[in-house]
């Protein structure tokens, strides 16, 4: 958890790497993930780079994957991909030996595949053939032969009176069943109605040898008169991809045509199922090798990938890389470049060396699967600069505990525990099993922050005493009804005065809530005033936490001067007023009690927080009934002038501390400068806040090196417009972010609400129902079950997100907008698993 608190010392590197060793040296760095290299070769086109042509044998190995992997899977043969240990990058000696057995697999798969389509279209051939000669029996019968060639006869003398009569004869064929009346039609037209075509559908579907699709066929027989006539019918025939074959003009050649043709399909079907038995087999050894081959070749590519960003020394016998290294990791990037040279037997080690830069590191936060999703949410909003405090440490408790405020139902916060425990104890399961969907991966990768929402919530709601819009009586009540039954029965509402010792007994409950307050008339009063004071408590603690953390900022990079000029001004401000509004409320709660005896201190007199805090500001005054007074405590009054003068202090140091004090320190370095002396170490104090700007507080721009007054004339002006605007908007944000908080006690509220609603509206009304007839309980699983199902739709799903974006805004905004500037950039290293888990993620 420490490495939460800030990121991680970065160091930038340089690798001095043999070139026999660079493609060892790399997989093994790749296998830790430690380093993120950069780009030497910006200026080379990417085609003019060493290794492109290693990349460009990657990329054809990988595009064989793709055609085997796509037929392993067109035969339905199942890829297990589950690897525990996924395999390492494999050696330069062995890339051959792998490439020449992907390039065998694929090409014993082709030679399968075109052997399937060629037998496979011969069988299409042979059943379509049969099917003609068998559908086609019917058309040659002796009466309906007769009929047909009467009828064309009859036709051809109508429109030919002065031809004479020759043979009829024929064309037998199948066609695409969606082609025939189109077919029908043009043979037609050619024919000026001199074809007599029939046709029969065949009642199952063929298989395409090619695509291996269904296809519906429909056999037709053409029957005419005269070579011009067949020709066309031909040409027609051809144009509608309609397969013609031959058939015998007497039924016994047909008959034993038929037989040769089942003899041969049952031959050439036996020959097609021990072809299919061969190549399943051959795909179910290659569906096992597959992933590693795969997975093999990507670590090959991104190796190559990496090694294009290294630059060749003069003599070409080193490469020279580049790269950010976590200062705690660089003795493991010294092991890898060791063990690179080790494995490739160099005599000359490699090694690397430590450079300095002024550019901005990468940010890296070290994370476990705990802290990595609220890391996330963090990263969501901004990158946090090189060095600067961490809000996500802070937020493993203040994020749950918020949202635990405002969802305040320990019923709904029980289901949303059990969900979240149950991804995080089934987790390694649920990894297993790799999905697209978003939103799932969503919640899997929040499964900790759900789980903590949970819990928090549970905690709130026995605060609340609020359990499915219902109160536990666990611990009893505090208040006695002291009336008999008769004056309940009569009247229909009733008043316990809190004052009196038969009512009502002076002692805290145990636990949460009174559980008499449900069925109070004035709940929603009650809980209204009790849940916007605590808001208002958690919010500026919140805040003024925020501002706190700001001192690590200021102590890491020493900009010292802000401690004085900016910490403290926003801290008096904020305690000054709002941290004793705050104190007002809890006072409030202690000095006034309706069993006081002395009439002042009773609720009657108990000034508003609110008002009392506008007067104070404003300086106006509260009229108040007689005996009481505007004030909690003697000397108020002037307690409250004194912050008030403070706080108003606050405000001019804040806007022209830093430039005055950058003045000052501007004349200190001209003295010593005529003097013949250097820079005094303020002065660089100052160039080190300006430069860094590590708060949202500090000030932008860079500082001049003093010889040129304007360029030190323009560095002021800016120090003093960003000032201003930070004043400004700083001593505004205090009054909205406090008001902000409010919504932890809004979003209660309605939570609260829709929860009595709903159990109101639906269990209520169906347990009502279920009164007389005990036939009607078995309504109660109707209703039951539409009660759960609004349940979790609407009071866990939708107000938990509603509950969880207010308290993402708080974080956000109020809190993180105190300290935090996330202006920095993710420390991305060069790590298989992550190059593997993108690769997924976008297939």
């Amino acid at each position: 958890m420490g490495g939460m608190f800030r990121s991680e010392e970065m160091a930038l590197c340089q690798l001095f790497i043999q070139p026999e060793a660079g493609y060892l040296s790399v997989s093994e760095l790749g296998e830790t993930g430690t380093v993120q290299f950069r780009d030497l070769n910006v200026d080379v086109n990417y085609f003019q780079r060493k290794f492109v042509n290693e990349v460009r044998r990657c990329d054809e190995m990988e595009r064989k994957l793709r055609y085997i992997e796509a037929e392993v899977k067109k035969d339905g043969v199942q890829i297990l991909d589950n690897l525990t240990d996924l395999p390492r990058a494999p050696n330069p000696r062995e890339v051959i030996d792998l490439e020449a057995h992907i390039e065998k697999t694929e090409n014993d798969i082709l030679e399968l595949s075109h052997n399937a389509v060629n037998l496979k279209s011969n069988y299409l051939e042979l059943t379509e053939l049969r099917h003609v000669l068998e559908k086609t029996q019917v058309f040659f019968t002796e009466e309906e032969a007769n009929d047909s060639i009467t009828r064309a006869l009859i036709t051809e003398e109508q429109q030919y009176p002065t031809g004479g009569r020759g043979r009829l004869e024929f064309v037998a064929g199948v066609i695409n069943r969606e082609r025939v009346p189109a077919f029908e039609r043009m043979l037609w037209r050619i024919s000026r109605g001199n074809v007599f075509l029939r046709q029969a559908e065949l009642d199952k579907p063929l298989e395409d040898p090619s695509t291996g699709n269904e296809i519906y066929k429909t056999v037709f027989v053409a029957f005419f008169q005269g070579e011009q006539l067949k020709n066309r019918i031909k040409k027609v025939c051809t144009g509608f991809h309609a397969s013609l074959y031959p058939c015998p003009n007497s039924h016994a050649e047909r008959l034993e045509m038929v037989k040769g043709v089942r003899t041969r399909l049952e031959d050439l079907n036996l020959v097609l199922n021990e072809t299919q038995d061969h190549r399943q087999r051959v795909l179910h050894n290659v569906a096992k090798e597959i992933p590693n081959w795969s997975i093999m070749v990507r670590k090959m590519k991104a190796i190559y990938h990496t090694m294009n960003l290294f630059n060749m020394d003069v003599s070409k016998k080193c490469l020279i890389g580049e790269c950010w290294v976590p200062m705690s990791d660089l003795g493991v990037v010294q092991n890898c470049l060791t063990e690179g040279s080790r494995q490739c037997g160099s005599s000359i080690p490699s090694f690397l060396n430590v450079i300095h830069t002024d550019e901005d590191p990468p940010t890296f936060n070290r994370t476990n699967k705990f802290t990595r999703g609220f890391q996330n949410l963090i990263d969501a909003y901004g990158v946090a600069s090189y060095r600067e405090a961490n809000p996500a440490l802070y937020t493993i408790v203040t994020f749950p505990f918020l949202f635990g405020i405002m969802f305040g139902d320990a019923g709904h916060g029980i289901l949303m525990a059990l969900f979240g425990g149950w991804m995080v104890g089934w987790e390694k399961k649920l990894l297993a099993k790799k999905t697209d969907n978003e939103i799932w991966n969503i919640f899997f990768g929040g499964r900790y922050i759900i789980l903590l929402m949970g819990l928090f919530s549970i905690y709130t709601g026995i605060i609340y005493n609020d359990i499915f819009s219902k109160s536990a009586n666990v611990f009893g009540s505090n208040w006695n009804v002291t009336y008999d039954y008769s004056t309940i029965s009569d009247v229909g509402k009733l008043t316990l005065n809190p004052n009196s010792s038969d009512v009502y007994a002076q002692v805290p409950y145990p636990v949460g809530m009174d559980p008499v307050w449900a069925l109070a008339e004035n709940k929603i009063i009650f809980l209204n005033s009790y849940k916007m004071k605590l808001s208002i408590i958690f919010g500026v603690v919140h805040m003024i936490f925020g501002v706190c953390v700001s001192v690590i900022n200021i102590v890491h990079f020493k900009q010292y001067s802000r401690l004085f000029f900016e910490f403290l001004p926003q801290l008096l401000f904020l305690v000054l007023l709002f941290a004793y509004l705050a104190a007002l409320m809890i006072i409030k709660w202690f000095l006034y009690d309706a069993a006081s005896k002395d009439f002042a201190y009773t609720p009657t007199c108990a000034p508003s927080v609110l008002i009392t805090l506008i007067n104070m500001i404003l300086g106006g005054e509260t009229s108040m009934p007689e005996g009481c007074s505007p004030y909690m405590f003697a000397g108020q009054a002037a307690l409250q002038k004194v912050l008030v003068l403070a706080a108003l202090a606050c405000v001019p140091v804040l806007l022209l501390g830093k430039p005055l004090w950058f003045l000052f320190n501007r004349s200190l370095t001209n003295k010593k400068k005529r003097r013949g002396h250097g820079v005094p170490s303020q002065d660089i104090e100052l160039q080190t806040d300006i430069v860094v700007n590590a708060s949202n507080g500090g000030t932008g721009g860079a500082v001049g090196s003093g010889h040129s007054d304007e360029h030190e004339e323009d560095s002021f002006g800016e120090i003093m417009i960003h000032q201003a605007i930070h004043t400004i908007e700083y001593v505004l944000s205090t009054v909205s972010h406090t008001a902000s908080y409010l919504r932890l006690w809004a979003l209660s509220l309605a939570h609260a609400q829709l929860s009595e609603v709903l159990w109101g509206r639906v269990m209520a009304v169906g347990l009502g129902a279920l009164e007389g007839e005990w036939w009607k309980s078995a309504l109660l699983f109707v209703v039951f079950g539409a009660w759960s199902f609004f349940t979790v739709a609407i009071l866990v799903m939708m107000e938990g997100l509603s509950a969880f974006l207010h308290t993402l805004r708080l974080h956000w905004v109020e809190f993180m907008s105190k300290f935090y500037v996330g202006q920095g950039y993710m420390f991305q290293p060069f790590c298989f698993k992550s190059i593997m888990d993108t690769e997924d993620a976008e297939e």
